[in-house]
Protein backbone atom coordinates (compact mmCIF):
# COMPACT_ATOMS: atom_id res chain seq x y z
CA UNK A 1 0.00 0.00 0.00
CA UNK A 2 1.21 3.51 -0.80
CA UNK A 3 2.25 5.60 2.21
CA UNK A 4 0.39 8.88 2.72
CA UNK A 5 2.52 11.62 4.25
CA UNK A 6 0.36 14.24 5.98
CA UNK A 7 2.11 17.61 5.98
CA UNK A 8 0.71 20.00 8.60
CA UNK A 9 0.82 23.76 8.42
CA UNK A 10 1.34 26.59 10.87
CA UNK A 11 0.75 25.47 14.49
CA UNK A 12 0.42 21.82 13.41
CA UNK A 13 -2.70 19.71 13.02
CA UNK A 14 -3.63 18.54 16.50
CA UNK A 15 -6.94 16.81 17.25
CA UNK A 16 -9.64 17.28 16.11
CA UNK A 17 -8.06 18.47 12.81
CA UNK A 18 -8.81 16.23 9.83
CA UNK A 19 -5.09 15.45 9.36
CA UNK A 20 -4.89 14.16 12.94
CA UNK A 21 -8.04 12.07 12.32
CA UNK A 22 -6.57 10.75 9.05
CA UNK A 23 -3.31 9.69 10.74
CA UNK A 24 -5.29 7.94 13.49
CA UNK A 25 -7.61 6.07 11.10
CA UNK A 26 -5.26 5.08 8.26
CA UNK A 27 -2.46 2.64 9.10
CA UNK A 28 -0.66 3.68 5.90
CA UNK A 29 -0.65 7.39 6.80
CA UNK A 30 2.04 9.22 8.71
CA UNK A 31 1.99 12.75 10.09
CA UNK A 32 5.23 14.48 9.06
CA UNK A 33 7.02 15.84 12.12
CA UNK A 34 8.04 19.45 11.48
CA UNK A 35 10.05 21.22 14.16
CA UNK A 36 8.56 24.19 16.02
CA UNK A 37 5.20 24.43 14.21
CA UNK A 38 4.46 27.81 15.82
CA UNK A 39 7.61 29.33 14.28
CA UNK A 40 8.09 27.74 10.87
CA UNK A 41 11.49 27.95 9.23
CA UNK A 42 11.38 27.19 5.48
CA UNK A 43 14.92 25.82 5.24
CA UNK A 44 14.55 23.51 8.22
CA UNK A 45 11.05 22.39 7.24
CA UNK A 46 12.14 21.68 3.65
CA UNK A 47 14.97 19.46 4.91
CA UNK A 48 12.62 17.65 7.30
CA UNK A 49 10.01 16.97 4.62
CA UNK A 50 12.63 15.90 2.05
CA UNK A 51 14.14 13.51 4.61
CA UNK A 52 10.72 11.98 5.30
CA UNK A 53 10.09 11.53 1.57
CA UNK A 54 13.47 9.81 1.20
CA UNK A 55 12.47 7.38 3.98
CA UNK A 56 9.12 6.70 2.25
CA UNK A 57 9.74 6.72 -1.52
CA UNK A 58 6.68 6.68 -3.74
CA UNK A 59 4.45 8.29 -1.11
CA UNK A 60 1.53 10.60 -1.77
CA UNK A 61 1.77 13.97 -0.01
CA UNK A 62 -1.28 15.59 1.60
CA UNK A 63 -0.59 19.12 2.81
CA UNK A 64 -2.82 21.60 4.56
CA UNK A 65 -2.32 25.37 4.43
CA UNK A 66 1.40 26.13 4.93
CA UNK A 67 2.02 22.38 4.56
CA UNK A 68 0.77 22.62 0.96
CA UNK A 69 3.12 25.53 0.34
CA UNK A 70 5.98 23.50 1.84
CA UNK A 71 5.24 20.64 -0.54
CA UNK A 72 5.58 22.94 -3.55
CA UNK A 73 8.88 24.29 -2.22
CA UNK A 74 10.32 20.78 -1.78
CA UNK A 75 9.07 19.43 -5.13
CA UNK A 76 10.41 22.51 -6.92
CA UNK A 77 13.81 22.34 -5.21
CA UNK A 78 14.21 18.55 -5.57
CA UNK A 79 12.14 17.34 -8.55
CA UNK A 80 14.02 14.03 -8.48
CA UNK A 81 12.35 12.99 -5.21
CA UNK A 82 10.16 9.92 -5.66
CA UNK A 83 6.67 11.29 -4.92
CA UNK A 84 3.61 9.62 -6.41
CA UNK A 85 1.07 12.47 -6.11
CA UNK A 86 0.21 15.57 -4.06
CA UNK A 87 -3.03 16.82 -2.55
CA UNK A 88 -2.80 20.51 -1.60
CA UNK A 89 -5.62 21.48 0.74
CA UNK A 90 -6.29 25.19 1.36
CA UNK A 91 -2.81 26.49 0.51
CA UNK A 92 -1.95 29.67 2.40
CA UNK A 93 -0.74 32.88 0.76
CA UNK A 94 2.46 33.73 2.61
CA UNK A 95 2.89 37.26 1.23
CA UNK A 96 1.89 39.82 3.82
CA UNK A 97 1.37 37.26 6.60
CA UNK A 98 3.93 38.04 9.33
CA UNK A 99 4.15 34.51 10.77
CA UNK A 100 4.74 32.84 7.39
CA UNK A 101 6.25 35.67 5.32
CA UNK A 102 9.53 33.72 5.09
CA UNK A 103 7.74 31.26 2.75
CA UNK A 104 6.96 34.02 0.21
CA UNK A 105 6.83 34.20 -2.70
CA UNK A 106 4.96 31.00 -3.48
CA UNK A 107 6.55 28.84 -6.15
CA UNK A 108 4.64 28.88 -9.41
CA UNK A 109 6.31 26.11 -11.40
CA UNK A 110 4.86 22.84 -12.73
CA UNK A 111 5.08 19.99 -10.23
CA UNK A 112 5.18 17.14 -12.80
CA UNK A 113 3.17 14.71 -10.65
CA UNK A 114 -0.59 14.25 -10.39
CA UNK A 115 -1.66 17.12 -8.14
CA UNK A 116 -4.95 18.53 -6.93
CA UNK A 117 -5.58 21.82 -5.14
CA UNK A 118 -8.60 21.79 -2.83
CA UNK A 119 -9.80 25.35 -2.31
CA UNK A 120 -12.66 27.29 -0.78
CA UNK A 121 -14.48 30.42 -1.92
CA UNK A 122 -14.23 32.04 1.52
CA UNK A 123 -10.79 30.93 2.69
CA UNK A 124 -9.30 33.80 4.72
CA UNK A 125 -5.78 32.61 3.84
CA UNK A 126 -6.20 32.58 0.04
CA UNK A 127 -8.81 33.92 -2.39
CA UNK A 128 -10.24 31.34 -4.77
CA UNK A 129 -8.88 33.30 -7.76
CA UNK A 130 -5.34 32.92 -6.40
CA UNK A 131 -5.91 29.21 -5.78
CA UNK A 132 -7.00 28.85 -9.42
CA UNK A 133 -3.89 30.71 -10.58
CA UNK A 134 -1.62 28.44 -8.51
CA UNK A 135 -3.39 25.28 -9.65
CA UNK A 136 -2.78 26.33 -13.25
CA UNK A 137 0.90 27.11 -12.56
CA UNK A 138 1.39 23.78 -10.75
CA UNK A 139 -0.53 21.91 -13.52
CA UNK A 140 -2.93 20.71 -10.87
CA UNK A 141 -6.65 20.04 -10.87
CA UNK A 142 -8.68 22.54 -8.85
CA UNK A 143 -11.37 21.18 -6.56
CA UNK A 144 -13.71 23.96 -5.43
CA UNK A 145 -15.40 23.04 -2.13
CA UNK A 146 -17.63 26.10 -2.22
CA UNK A 147 -17.87 28.06 1.02
CA UNK A 148 -15.73 25.83 3.24
CA UNK A 149 -13.53 28.38 5.03
CA UNK A 150 -9.93 27.29 5.56
CA UNK A 151 -10.93 23.60 5.48
CA UNK A 152 -9.91 23.21 9.10
CA UNK A 153 -11.50 22.61 12.51
CA UNK A 154 -12.86 26.17 12.70
CA UNK A 155 -14.79 25.60 9.48
CA UNK A 156 -16.15 22.20 10.54
CA UNK A 157 -13.51 19.79 9.21
CA UNK A 158 -12.69 17.19 11.85
CA UNK A 159 -13.10 13.76 10.24
CA UNK A 160 -12.93 14.23 6.46
CA UNK A 161 -13.45 10.96 4.56
CA UNK A 162 -13.73 12.92 1.29
CA UNK A 163 -10.04 13.80 1.66
CA UNK A 164 -9.11 10.13 1.55
CA UNK A 165 -11.26 9.70 -1.56
CA UNK A 166 -9.48 12.64 -3.24
CA UNK A 167 -6.15 10.96 -2.42
CA UNK A 168 -7.40 7.71 -3.93
CA UNK A 169 -8.54 9.54 -7.07
CA UNK A 170 -5.06 11.03 -7.45
CA UNK A 171 -3.46 7.61 -7.06
CA UNK A 172 -5.57 6.32 -9.93
CA UNK A 173 -4.00 9.04 -12.12
CA UNK A 174 -0.46 8.24 -11.04
CA UNK A 175 2.15 5.67 -11.86
CA UNK A 176 4.11 3.73 -9.24
CA UNK A 177 7.27 4.83 -11.04
CA UNK A 178 8.88 8.12 -10.03
CA UNK A 179 7.80 11.14 -12.07
CA UNK A 180 10.62 13.31 -13.34
CA UNK A 181 10.38 16.59 -15.18
CA UNK A 182 10.83 16.25 -18.92
CA UNK A 183 14.33 17.72 -18.76
CA UNK A 184 15.37 14.86 -16.40
CA UNK A 185 14.08 12.02 -18.56
CA UNK A 186 16.57 10.39 -20.91
CA UNK A 187 15.14 10.13 -24.38
CA UNK A 188 15.88 7.23 -26.70
CA UNK A 189 17.77 8.23 -29.83
CA UNK A 190 15.66 8.68 -32.95
CA UNK A 191 15.98 5.83 -35.44
CA UNK A 192 18.25 6.63 -38.39
CA UNK A 193 16.63 6.64 -41.80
Amino acid sequence: MVKTLLVPGLDGSAAPHWQHWWAATDSHALMVELSDPARPDPTRWEAELAGTILRHPGAVLVGHSLGAVLITRVLTAWPQLNVRAALMVAPAEAQGQPRIQSFAPLHEAPLYIPTAVVASRNDPWMPIQRARQLAKAWRADLIDLGFAGHINVASGFGPWPAGKQLRDDLLLQSSPLPHLPAHHVARAPSPQR
